[in-house]
């Protein structure tokens, strides 16, 4: 099925006109109609969602086809992340992605698994010369999946340009029917200077907002004195979904003038992970809800920003009033509006924010260096985002690294001391990350000596951690000594209750054999198409290591005639 987006004559001209990307070049991805499960720009967890998440109908194999003629340009293989994915680079200089694949078309897959075996490895990451797989528009690429970081069944799809910038494929004509506006949840208001109070407060406050007639809102009146802005919990739906999906663009009028806007047409993966200064990450860590900040701070870099007066801070002055319109809009023009009246009124201070001071003192623009008692914690230069006062300590060997409702632009790094633990036990220890509930979590641990060391990006509480317990190994679809001759595949359980699956090997008869891991469902796969065994009776032998060096090795038999 190929159609394009009906949308007014208006619309249409407003948005080809500034952004010329052709509509009636590329094909549909699937056969099936395109029903989003993720839209582009959506907010994630440290980064912008770069494409489309297609519905799959909620099951796994349909055919994904080539949206233009090409060649495959890359074919990454990784256990979490996009998990199986072809990046497909056509003539006009777009590349389109298709990610969370069950596999790869036959030719394609041939290909894959060849440089899988002579480098023994699954994940794996190729990229291809032009004359190696080239591809024709409406080929069938590979089948729709569930791998790597997916949590259904469905394809991740994107269109980048020649510098690898996503771009929202909406632009170019796929069709998404949608008659929905975007849904405005929560609204709040931020004093921003330092002499700021709004109604009685200088910290963020919700404000209560009421639905009028025509469907548009408006908010209660904001009495201020200083510099504000805004913020709001919204999302987007389309017709035929009840995803919660992201909005394509958010404005502010003020007096009936532009003030300020961002859209997501495009952005870069270099500055994704700005996406903690986009929305109150204090709010997101306490509450589980993205506040999208309608002003701009002096640390955001981001490039999705349009109309711009005053960073979208408004002065208020005594006495003088203020018409506030806040607009989310979709990219097919359905729009939410609410109305916020200011007043600007000098103020009593009634309900004052807590600021809770350190002796640890954080500057982003340098190098920090803290030594506790066993421990120490070393941020670089621009590992945070802005300054502020650290909570750091140790108790009960735990360490606690400030607040994690501090955004992390980068990694830091923890080091702490293992003294008293005996020699043969040292290299079973790792450091962990505690969250509220409890769990362990492995970072990446380095050791030298009695000195315990990680590069992470979490903030919160650590500590040493021992981990003396092999992975568990135990067979899935088979038993010892059975035939397999009529089974296409063979299937193992692994797990590993603490610091976590690090390596896998497999062989049959000394030979390495292939074996995909779906972490998500604890599996390790081999298909029989892969090899071609002589005599009846095989050894299978399957070696799993954790974190930290504890490794169980499976041994068992099988028949296949």
């Amino acid at each position: 099925m190929r159609t394009l987006i009906l949308v007014s004559l208006l619309v249409v001209q407003t948005v080809f006109s500034q952004n010329p990307y052709p509509s009636d070049v590329f094909g549909d991805p699937l056969d099936v109609p395109i029903i989003l499960a993720g839209s582009f720009g959506e907010l994630r967890s440290n980064h912008f969602h770069a494409g489309l998440d297609i519905k799959t109908q909620q099951q796994e194999g349909l055919k994904v086809y080539a949206i233009e003629s090409g060649y495959i340009s890359r074919i990454k293989v990784q256990h979490y992340g996009y998990g199986k994915a072809l990046y497909l680079t056509h003539p006009n200089g777009y590349t389109s992605v298709y990610a969370h694949l069950q596999k790869m078309a036959p030719e394609i897959e041939a290909f894959l698994k060849e440089k899988q075996y002579k480098n023994e490895t699954y994940e794996i990451d190729l990229y291809l010369e032009p004359s190696e797989l080239k591809i024709e528009k409406g080929q069938v690429i590979a089948y729709s999946g569930n791998t790597g970081s997916s949590g259904g069944p469905h394809l991740h799809f994107e269109i980048r340009d020649l510098a690898q910038k996503p771009i929202n494929p909406l632009y170019f004509g796929y069709d998404v029917q949608d008659t929905e506006p975007p849904r405005i949840l929560d609204l709040y208001v931020y004093p921003y200077s330092d002499n700021a109070i709004v109604n009685g407060a200088n910290h963020k406050i919700p404000l209560r907002i009421d639905k009028n007639e025509d469907g548009s809102f408006i908010a209660e009146k904001v009495y201020a004195q200083g510099a504000l802005g805004f913020g709001i919990n919204t999302y987007d739906r389309q017709d035929l979904a009840y995803n919660k999906n992201g909005a394509y663009k958010v404005a502010m009028q003020v007096n009936g003038s532009p003030y300020f806007s961002y859209e997501f047409e495009t952005f870069s993966f270099g500055e994704s992970r700005y996406i903690n200064t986009l929305i109150d990450y204090n709010h997101y860590e306490a509450e589980g809800e993205r506040i999208q900040k309608i002003f701009l701070e002096p640390y955001n870099k981001l490039s999705i920003y349009r109309d711009n007066e005053n960073n979208g801070i408004i002065e208020v002055i005594e006495n003088n009033t203020y018409n506030v319109i806040l607009q989310v809009t979709d990219f097919h023009g359905n729009r939410s509006e609410i109305t916020i009246p200011v007043e600007g009124r000098k103020q009593e201070l009634k309900r004052q924010k807590e600021t809770v001071k350190t002796p640890y003192y954080v500057i982003a623009g340098r190098d920090n260096l803290y030594q506790l008692e066993g421990a120490s914690i070393f941020f670089d230069k621009g590992t945070f985002y802005h300054d502020f006062y650290a909570d750091l300590g140790i108790e009960e060997e735990t360490v606690k690294v400030a607040h994690p409702g501090i955004p992390v632009k980068s990694a830091y790094t923890l080091t702490l001391e293992g003294n008293g633990i005996p020699e043969e036990q040292k290299d079973q220890y790792f450091i962990a990350h505690i969250d509220d509930r409890g769990r362990t979590f492995y970072e990446n641990t380095y050791r030298k000596g009695n000195t315990y060391s990680t590069r992470t990006s979490s903030l919160g509480n650590f500590k040493l951690v021992r981990d003396s317990v092999a992975p568990d190994v135990r067979a899935g679809n088979f038993r010892e000594g059975q035939v397999l001759s009529n089974f296409r595949y063979l299937r193992l359980y692994i797990k590993d209750d603490l610091s976590g699956i690090d390596t896998y090997e497999a062989k049959i008869d000394g030979q390495w054999v292939l074996m995909e891991y779906e972490y998500k469902k604890g599996s390790l796969t081999f298909n029989f198409e892969d090899l071609e065994f002589e005599g009846g009776k095989h050894e299978l032998e399957v070696k799993v290591t954790d974190n930290v060096g504890n490794s169980t090795t499976f041994n068992t038999s099988f028949y296949r005639n």
